[in-house]
């Protein structure tokens, strides 16, 4: 008699060449990954050459119920690392039947600055850090913490090992390898300074890749923190008071800054990212506020700032960076909810296409 993990575990390939295709889109809230899955009659790897599909809208705060249809135009293929085999995950946007871009469509406007011939001559590269609390299923506390009360301070978990430092490491390592396997770019992870708090990070990755690989990546986590009973949050500042909160550092160059000569147009880049201050503010992420306090590796959410391996700088530029002459640097203001393709789009507009 099959045990049910054998059936979960069935490789489609011995009796069809059918496949399983699982369709991930963003929903109403801008953070709420919403998937479901389709047959295909063999294995794509283009996701041009994918149907598109559709979906009930008044069900995830996206359409009216009397016009609820919501298209999805898929965008990017990676490998299931859940359904292995030829069976994939396709990173979707969303449409009306017209075609327009419905308003929580936030690639849509990404790939169009990406596009941009100024942008795609300086092939922009970006390195996503994401950071993310664990947390109890039934009392949303973080993992490791004791129910109703609090750990010792902050100081040994940041990398820490060992049973009474980190907590979560299965999950943490489950979703890094299913990430390789995916074919996502995920260069590396960490336990942060908080407990029960980790990071991954995603990259060097080329325009709206970027976007299309960190959310195929939470999608992951979300799918593996559900086989394990926990929680994930991406809230910028899970637990007030004496507590690290949660970015997503994102890490910038284009060909100009990666050339000889290129601190000198680090420098510009970042004057005018500091004369758009408030407006990337605004969209980097919700209730980012009660992490930008200037303290905690953090600078005041009015104030913008950078420095030379300055952690308490609005943008940080590596000590590699200034010797060199040339590099990248890192804007340590969007929150770990963020929207990538707001972000990164963003971040290009203002230092490639903006003029003050």
């Amino acid at each position: 008699m099959a045990h049910l993990s054998d059936l979960v575990n069935l490789n489609l390939s011995d009796s069809s060449d059918k496949i399983i295709a699982e369709y991930i889109w963003i929903g109403g809230s801008g953070m709420d990954v919403r998937s479901k899955a389709r047959t295909l009659s063999g294995p794509v790897d283009d996701p041009s050459k994918l149907p598109k599909w559709n979906y009930d809208g008044s069900s995830t705060g996206q359409a009216p119920g009397e016009d609820s249809e919501v298209i999805l135009y898929p965008q990017a293929i990676f490998k299931d690392p859940f359904r292995r085999g030829n069976n994939i995950l396709v990173i979707c946007d969303c449409y009306t039947p017209a075609g327009e871009p419905i308003p929580t469509n936030k690639r849509h406007n990404a790939a169009k600055i990406f596009s941009n011939p100024d942008v795609v001559v300086e092939e922009p590269w970006y390195g996503l850090e994401q950071e993310y609390t664990l947390l109890q299923k039934e009392i949303n506390w973080p993992l490791g913490w004791p129910i109703g009360g609090f750990p010792g301070p902050q100081g040994p978990y940041y990398c820490g090992i060992g049973s009474g430092k980190a907590f979560g490491r299965d999950i943490v390592d489950a979703h890094y390898k299913a990430c390789i396997y995916a074919g996502i770019n995920i260069s590396g992870i960490n336990g942060e300074v908080m407990p029960g708090q980790w990071e991954f990070q995603v990259g060097p990755s080329v325009g709206i890749k970027s976007g299309d690989e960190l959310w195929a990546a939470r999608y992951i986590l979300e799918r593996i923190t559900e086989i394990a009973g926990v929680v994930v949050s991406f809230d910028p500042k899970p637990i007030p008071g004496d507590w690290n909160g949660a970015g997503a550092h994102t890490n910038y160059s284009t060909k100009s800054m990666r050339n000889e000569g290129g601190y000198e147009v680090i420098k510009k880049a970042i004057e005018k990212l500091g004369l758009r201050h408030k407006e990337h503010i605004a969209a980097y992420g919700e209730g980012n506020e009660r992490r930008l306090t200037g303290r905690h590796e953090t600078a005041d959410i009015n104030t913008f700032k950078w420095g030379v391996a300055n952690r308490g700088a609005s943008i940080r530029v590596g000590r590699d960076t200034e010797k060199e002459g040339k590099g990248y640097f890192e804007d340590r203001r969007p929150a770990s909810n963020m929207d990538p393709y707001i972000v990164t789009s963003m971040i290009a507009e203002t230092t490639l296409l903006w003029n003050p």
